[in-house]
């Protein structure tokens, strides 16, 4: 090797190396902004009761903010993909990850169970991620997806959200009107 491949490689690295801080500086302001908006997440309860569905295993894909599907979380965790075991209870949903924290959804915080063709830049086929809208405390509405492994499963767990998942869809897909009456004082 030549002095000038030497230098050669040696650039390119640097430049590979300042790219991917550039990206985590990136990542890290997006949090910082994001935590403001999104405040604290629901703690896991103590007693979650019995299971009602689940678990169901495979891949947590992330949470993004609803309804941009394109737009992950990227506060503490949150935004990490991993293995998952979901799970049903009477109060909720709680998405248990291998090497992250819990994710707990309370039942009365959920909005919408459906399935999609992708989430938090994760493209699959049709129906390929199960879906779960609900809201914060904050009141910010976050979409988090599950591939499962067995996505025959995605039935059971639309299913009890149906009604749900219908208005809320419906209020989604209604025109905003803009107010055009002027009162006088």
């Amino acid at each position: 090797m030549t002095l000038a491949d030497v230098i050669l490689v040696t650039v390119v690295v640097l430049l590979w190396l300042g790219l991917i801080a550039l990206a985590l500086r990136g990542w890290r302001k997006r949090g910082r902004a994001q935590a403001q908006q999104l405040g604290d997440f629901p703690a896991v309860p103590a007693d979650v009761g019995e299971v009602l569905l689940g678990p169901t295993t495979g891949v947590y894909v992330g949470s993004t903010l609803a309804p941009r599907w394109a737009t992950r979380v990227a506060v503490g965790d949150i935004g990490d993909r991993a293995a998952v075991e979901l799970s049903r209870y009477r109060q909720g949903i709680l998405l248990r990850r291998a090497g992250a924290s819990p994710i707990w959804i309370p039942h009365e915080a959920i909005t919408a169970v459906r399935t999609e063709h992708g989430l938090a830049g994760k493209v699959m086929t049709r129906d390929g991620v199960l879906v779960i809208r609900w809201r914060l405390p904050s009141g910010t509405e976050l979409d988090s997806g599950v591939r499962a492994d067995d996505k025959s499963t995605y039935p059971a767990w639309t299913a009890p959200y149906r009604e749900i998942t219908a208005a809320t869809s419906a209020d989604f897909h209604r025109p905003q009107t803009a107010s055009t009456e002027v009162t006088k004082d």
